[in-house]
């Protein structure tokens, strides 16, 4: 697509997550702009209990991420970081995928990113604890080493499915199809997963970033935070009384999440 960011969208969004304007497009400006987007901007879903419709909109995902400093899920943060991408001046391509964490499914319901440089890279800023932090070489044939685990792409006639490597099995994350969409090809799905009643996007609010290049993260979720270190796993409780402050004082958003939403439900993983 041709770049939607003005010189100064570039440079607030950088801004935002804290980083230096690259030279230009490279694998190590994109590992570096990546790293930087997962630790400053969350992966989270607030915006459905406070009664707000989320769009893949690309003015809406730039403003949510850069004018509002807030989180979102895949279709607003990789929708965003494609923007920056193409700003800084890399060949992006919008794939479809369905997620395979709670078993098959032919749906589509995530948006992730290819960029092409000497080769194509899955890249992910959208997807919680079970993505990549890194860019991972779409053409790569067997297992991929990096610092938070171990990927590999399994191909079939039904696509491309990533799956992440536990304890030598393959855990499959999602499946996509290489072909390039438009940010209003996701706006069916998007209004689909936050109007369902059924789905966990709807009934539990969770925020989570990483804190550090080996893959440290903290998870906030209806009544715990967590911070993660590989298997080393530390939480306390959160009352709901102190729900919206522990948001602020680890993710930086000011939101205030109805009590309601925070009533014991079934917990999900993020």
């Amino acid at each position: 697509m041709t770049p939607t960011l003005s010189h100064g969208d570039l440079h607030a969004y950088l801004d935002r997550i804290g980083i230096d304007a690259p030279a230009g497009p490279g694998l190590d400006a994109l590992m570096r702009l990546q790293l930087a987007h997962l630790q400053a901007v969350p992966f989270e879903n607030l915006a459905i209990f406070a009664g707000r419709s989320v769009t893949a909109d690309n003015n809406w995902t730039f403003s949510k991420v850069v004018d509002q400093m807030r989180g979102g899920w895949c279709f607003e943060l990789n929708g965003a970081f494609a923007q920056l991408l193409e700003a800084v001046g890399f060949t992006v391509h919008r794939l479809a995928a369905a997620v395979l964490l709670g078993g098959p499914n032919q749906l589509v319901d995530h948006l992730v990113l290819e960029v092409v440089l000497d080769q194509p890279y899955l890249v992910e800023v959208g997807f919680g604890d079970n993505a990549p932090i890194v860019p991972l070489p779409l053409q790569a044939v067997g297992p991929i080493e990096t610092r938070c685990g171990t990927f590999e792409f399994l191909n079939s006639p039904q696509g491309t499915t990533l799956a992440q490597l536990v304890d030598g099995v393959p855990e499959a994350r999602y499946r996509f199809k290489r072909v390039n969409h438009q940010p209003r090809d996701f706006e069916p799905v998007s209004m689909r997963l936050q109007s369902d009643p059924a789905l966990h996007w709807s009934t539990s609010p969770f925020a989570t970033r990483l804190l550090d290049d080996q893959g440290t993260r903290i998870i906030l979720t209806r009544d715990r935070l967590k911070t993660c270190r590989g298997n080393d796993i530390s939480e306390q409780s959160v009352d709901p009384d102190d729900w919206n402050d522990v948001l602020f004082e680890h993710f930086g958003i000011v939101e205030s999440v109805p009590p309601e939403a925070l009533e014991r439900r079934p917990d999900y993983g993020v």
